[in-house]
């Protein structure tokens, strides 16, 4: 995303970084025995000058397990320079890891960043120490986080694993803060991508599972605080990474909720929202996917009667939206997440499977989110 302040929570993106370690945990859904990490300056205005970089296998917090921590070079280089609007990767590096394992990676900066293009809600911390301490194993220098600790990632646009057994092609989630894992425990990687990497590893079919999700991202709509439009970003986020062969979409809740924006962004968008532009964007993402041939699942939008964003006019689209999905045999197969986080059928999400905002699932929301989904049906 492009650096922006968010009304909702703190993030350092602004302000970007000088002479500070920043310190990321990510998960891993496939093992191997290389790493090498994305680096983005996507949405930066001038080059980025990484000092540092490393990656390690985490401990707890921001510590790395002792003798696992590993620096990261550039064409063979401690150092890169990232030009603005482009990204650097690091050349692989030997680091065995189990699927589902986490990661800490540490990009330190002596010159300041600038603005940073970042992940804003990453339901992770994300740790920051003054100086060059990007090799430190420890976390004593870590003593900065924001809170609440929602967290956000900097940079990092990837982490990539190989060397390990061949597997099948990808999957993408791909969607708004629902896919993001708004909602999720924080550092317990719950989200409904996390649950279903697991259940694929169970069932003995394991494969990359890649979260494309985006707090307050909309199908139809570029926002300062909620990214570039899904349409605008499908090709990037989704067809451009590595292996993909299945995508599961869910979009299009923010269209029709958003109405009013809390940051005195125009919320209203122009023309108004509709089912049928709703439609008509979802059948341009089944388009750029089948070029490519990746096999797209259309997800039902979930309920949000009782939140903050909920109307008559909003429902009815949502309804329309969602009988499409189900009946207009244009994706290749779908999963109804409305269905199983409303199965008492009063149009809204059940109690215990959402957060409180009667919007966002819970874990246990997420959960049942991810077992309705057909693993066969992600089979390319």
């Amino acid at each position: 995303m492009r650096p922006s302040g968010a009304p909702w929570f703190e993030t350092w993106a602004e302000q970007g970084f000088r002479d500070q370690s920043l310190r990321q945990v990510v998960r891993v859904n496939t093992g191997g025995t290389e790493v090498r990490i994305r680096v983005s300056n996507a949405y930066g205005t001038t080059p980025l000058h990484l000092t540092g970089a490393s990656v390690g296998r985490t401990a707890s917090g921001a510590a790395v397990r002792p003798g696992t921590m590993r620096t990261l070079r550039f064409a063979g280089s401690p150092s890169t320079t990232v030009p603005a609007q482009g990204r650097a990767v690091s050349d692989p590096v030997a680091l065995p890891t189990e699927p589902r394992e986490q990661l800490t990676i540490t990009l330190y900066s002596k010159a300041a960043t600038g603005p940073a293009t970042y992940h804003q809600v990453s339901m992770t911390t994300t740790y920051r120490a003054e100086g060059d301490h990007h090799r430190d194993p420890d976390a004593i220098a870590y003593t900065d986080k924001v809170e609440p600790a929602f967290g956000s990632w900097y940079f990092l646009e990837g982490v990539e694993t190989a060397g390990g057994r061949p597997l099948p092609h990808a999957v993408v989630a791909f969607g708004d803060s629902i896919t993001d894992g708004f909602g999720a425990t924080i550092d317990g990687d719950d989200r409904y991508p996390d649950v279903l990497a697991e259940r694929l590893i169970a069932a003995g079919r394991p494969r990359p599972v890649l979260n494309a999700g985006i707090g307050s991202n909309k199908l139809l709509t570029d926002s300062a605080l909620g990214g570039d439009a899904g349409i605008s970003r499908f090709v990037r986020d989704v067809l451009d990474q590595p292996r993909v062969g299945t995508v599961i979409v869910l979009m299009g809740t923010n269209d029709i909720q958003l109405s009013d924006d809390p940051t005195g962004e125009p919320g209203r968008d122009t023309p108004p929202v509709t089912a049928r532009r709703l439609i008509d964007g979802h059948r341009a993402l089944i388009r750029a996917a089948r070029a490519r041939r990746v096999k797209v699942v259309g997800a039902t939008l979930t309920p949000y009667r009782r939140s903050a964003g909920w109307s008559a006019r909003g429902e009815a689209i949502r309804a329309q939206v969602n009988e499409w999905i189900r009946t207009g045999g244009e994706y290749d197969t779908l999963v109804d997440f409305d269905h199983v986080l409303d199965a008492d059928g009063t149009g809204r999400i059940q109690d215990g499977l959402h957060m409180g905002d009667h919007i966002h699932p819970s874990p246990a929301g997420y959960r049942v989110m991810a077992e309705a989904i057909d693993l066969a049906a992600l089979e390319r």
